[in-house]
Parts: C-alpha cells; structure tokens; sequence
C-alpha cells in the first residue's frame, strides 16, 4: 500500500461506522495531513477493490466507507439513526444467491447485502 492510502486506512480504522470521503479527508486536514480529496477518493476505492474497506450507497447515493473487520466475505446490519454497524455472516444468503445466479445460467456470482434497522441503544431513546 502506499502512504497516502495507509493513512486513509488508518483514519477509516479509528472510525466507529461509515464514513464518506469528504467526512476522511476533512478528519486528515484537521489532523495535519497534507492531501488531496482526489487522493482520498483514488485512496478509498483501491481499498474498496482490495478488499480492505466496506463501502455502502446511502439513501440519496452517496458512498461512504468503513474499514473491514475481518478478510472474511461479510454483510452489515446498520442503524439507520446512528450508523452503527455489525459484520455478518449470511451462510443462507450466499446459497441463495449462488442458486439464483445458477438458474438463470451465471457465474462468477458476487453480491452485497446490507440490512436496515434500529440498534437496542436507539430503541431505548
């Protein structure tokens, strides 16, 4: 990895949910970083490609990015209130898809699921 996508990394590691770019490259300025929002966002999806960050599409289409847990293939669970995130397995999920793709005659079948909902510590709000 180069050192500007190391330090994007890192930003997104000491990160509790997901972020944007603006929100990564606003929390680097301010720490001192001299780099460019083109260099967070070349940064962002090389980490996206490699496997190393997470990256959702909001409501009005815009990605944001969290760095992975685990290498392991996964899904989210988010709070919508307060973007609380939960890495998951979905063993069903990936048999389904392998078994629609498989029907209709695909391969090399990927896909990514992210499921919505209200965290216990919102409920109680």
């Amino acid at each position: 990895m180069t050192t500007r996508r190391d330090a994007v990394h890192n930003t997104l590691r000491r990160s509790e949910g997901f972020r944007s770019a603006q929100d990564v490259y606003a929390e680097m300025r301010q720490d001192g970083a001299k780099i460019g929002l083109t260099t967070v966002y070349r940064a962002l999806q090389a980490l996206a490609d490699g496997g190393k960050v997470d990256v959702l599409r909001t409501d009005d289409g815009e990605s944001v990015y969290r760095a992975c847990a685990t290498d392991d293939h996964h899904h989210h669970l988010v709070c919508r209130r307060c973007g609380r995130t939960v890495e998951v397995a979905g063993p069903a999920v990936e048999r389904w898809a392998e078994a629609v793709g498989s029907e209709h005659g695909f391969t090399e079948i990927t896909h990514t699921v992210e499921v919505f909902g209200t965290c216990a510590s919102c409920s109680t709000r």
